[in-house]
């Protein structure tokens, strides 16, 4: 197992030693705290003479996770090195009816991921956690919302990028560990977003447990892949936002809210000044 040079993961040198500890958790062990039996990680000197301080040992982590995007066979002939991140995440775009462009920036597929699995969760939440979701995003108007008004507001704080885009990837992220580890990842989230996260809890779970059923026909790594996508998501936007995971919510771009505005035209999309 040994890193291939890759441009979507050497953000992984900026992330703190343990904001990597899921992630070295996922690759080494299964949800019942068991070995996998295809991982190498545990085995090699960098984990052994560093760990917990995963930072000194990222590419060791990186070229682990590429190797568990690859046919194993294959990886022999590529000298023991996996495939580029790039291709782990489209597979698992794929595996789960993503509707992407593979040509997109890597931060734009994983946008589309999350957004994917944001709208079907709008499909399993009730009326009152949609306006109780509103109220906690700081939507105006939220008496009345829609799921597509969600989704508009949403995608809009996904685009404005920074603290507000890593927001959204820690409440998708965390409770697709939840559902599948049966808890969420070990860093401090910011309390702003504690009721969101309680809120996208159970529509997101039933959305995985159902995906599960195909993950464990598809086989071992895939129950590598997919969740340590949702995490790669995670981790980028925190090193892009310069967020330690309990920053100020007040530095986060403000959400647009649903209005009528005036002319018969309703669910347009305004931001609101205080």
């Amino acid at each position: 197992m040994s890193y291939r040079e890759d441009c979507d993961l050497e953000f992984l040198s900026q992330v703190k030693s343990e904001d990597l500890n899921d992630l070295v958790h996922l690759l080494i062990y299964d949800k019942d705290g068991l070995k996998r039996f295809s991982e190498e990680l545990s085995l090699r000197d960098s984990y052994i003479r560093y760990n917990p301080d995963h930072h000194q040992y990222w590419k060791d982590i990186a070229g682990e996770l590429q190797c568990y995007g690859a046919n194993s066979i294959l990886t022999i002939f590529r000298g023991g090195k996996g495939v580029l991140y790039r291709e782990i995440l489209c597979d698992v775009c794929d595996g789960m009816k993503v509707e992407y462009e593979k040509g997109a920036r890597i931060e734009k597929i994983e946008d589309s991921m999350l957004m994917e699995i944001i709208r079907r969760s709008f499909d399993k939440m009730s009326s009152d956690d949609m306006k109780d979701l509103a109220k906690t995003l700081g939507l105006k108007d939220w008496s009345s919302v829609t799921p597509q008004v969600l989704t508009g507001a949403i995608q809009a704080m996904i685009a404005a990028g920074g603290f507000a885009s890593y927001q959204i990837a820690v409440i998708v992220a965390n409770a697709v560990w939840k559902a599948l580890f049966g808890a969420g990842l070990s860093f401090a989230t910011n309390a702003s977003i504690t009721r969101a996260l309680s809120i996208f809890a159970g529509p997101i779970g039933w959305i995985i447990t159902g995906l599960w059923t195909i993950v464990d026909i598809a086989g071992p790594a895939t129950r590598v892949t997919i969740p340590a996508a949702f995490l790669i998501a995670l981790l980028r936007r925190k090193v892009k936002a310069g967020d330690n995971g309990t920053g100020n919510p007040s530095q986060a771009p403000k959400v647009p809210s649903p209005h009528n505005d005036g002319g018969g035209a309703k669910n347009v999309l305004y931001y609101d000044d205080d």
